[in-house]
């Protein structure tokens, strides 16, 4: 277990990341998303995370339903605010926005003070829960003053009142990430896809700064939405099909792996958990299957002279921590 930030909540060192219980990319049934959260919670994971954008809610209302019957102290569930859930016609599908549901509601973008908490509210109805530990600002990009100026603002007084343990945002780039952390009070960052194996764009910005001021740094993405899990041809980078150039590269990185009696994914999701001012690596899973592979691969210990041989060929920048240093 680790404390985010200054903030007294605790999750533990792998967490489980629900957008594939809600359907991302395909349809998941009730039992195998039942099934996955049952397996993470077998492997000794508790902590959740969910989003009303996964799957028009859907991720919301199979995990509340899966840890209902779980004692309430005993896990961590973080959720997202900045996008509301308005009911549509119902026509047609979710599949442009990645997710096999239908079209049952529309997402408006909404950081006001508002709409963050009708957001959280909602969210609490889904997952049936009267409370969740971590709220992240979800996506802000085009967003910035108003998340600045008024979403975090509302986040801190929720905070303040005991609503939520710990607030932050959650992104899949490290400008924005940076300046929360400098310049805002938030307990962690959800950085997706940027410090992982063939993307170190947070080392030089985003880590230093969470390690200065104490914030505690979430890592999403470790196998940047599937290439660095199985690099074969039409993986999927950054959630759609992985360049010619990034597949080559992770089958280099793979090569080496196993040469050294490990694998991609173990060294993945390793190189990940590593730094100092990561409390946890987040990784989604859409059956029992997936998760005992992930937790089987983040409990393998990879050889030293894996590490070492990234460096001496480039394939990792030396500045960058591995486990043991």
């Amino acid at each position: 277990m680790r404390t985010l930030g200054r903030s007294g909540v605790e999750i533990t060192a792998l967490a489980f990341g629900g957008a594939g219980i809600g359907n991302l990319f395909t349809e998941v049934g009730e039992e195998q998303a039942r099934a996955a959260v049952t397996a993470a919670w077998r492997h000794g994971i508790r902590s959740f995370d969910t989003a009303p954008h996964y799957g028009l809610g859907l991720s919301e209302r199979r995990l509340g339903a899966a840890l209902r019957t779980r004692p309430r102290s005993a896990y961590t569930v973080a959720t997202k605010v900045g996008r509301r859930l308005e009911p549509s016609d119902g026509r047609g599908d979710d599949l442009a926005a990645g997710f096999a549901v239908p079209a049952t509601h529309r997402r408006e973008w909404d950081f006001s003070a508002d709409g963050v908490r009708r957001a959280l509210d909602a969210s609490l109805d889904r997952l049936g829960l009267d409370r969740v530990d971590v709220v992240y600002l979800h996506d802000p990009d085009d967003h910035a003053e108003q998340a600045f100026r008024e979403g975090y603002p509302a986040l801190a007084e929720l905070r303040a009142q005991g609503v939520v343990g710990a607030i932050g945002a959650g992104m899949n780039q490290t400008e924005m990430l940076t300046r929360f952390v400098r310049e805002t009070d938030v307990d962690v960052v959800l950085c997706a896809g940027r410090y992982t194996l063939l993307d170190q764009s947070a080392l030089t910005g985003l880590l230093p700064a969470a390690l200065a001021r104490g914030t505690s740094v979430v890592v999403g993405g470790a196998f940047n939405s599937g290439l660095l899990a199985d690099p074969r041809p039409g993986a999927t980078y950054n959630y759609t099909t992985a360049p010619a150039e990034l597949l080559a590269r992770a089958r280099r990185l793979r090569s080496v792996a196993e040469g050294h009696g490990t694998t991609l994914r173990a060294a993945a999701l390793a190189f990940c958990a590593a730094h100092p001012a990561v409390a946890s690596v987040l990784v989604g899973a859409r059956s029992a299957a997936e998760v005992d592979d992930c937790a089987a691969q983040f409990a393998t210990p990879v050889p030293a002279s894996f590490w070492r041989e990234l460096r001496h060929t480039g394939l990792l920048p030396a500045e960058a921590p591995v486990p043991g240093e």
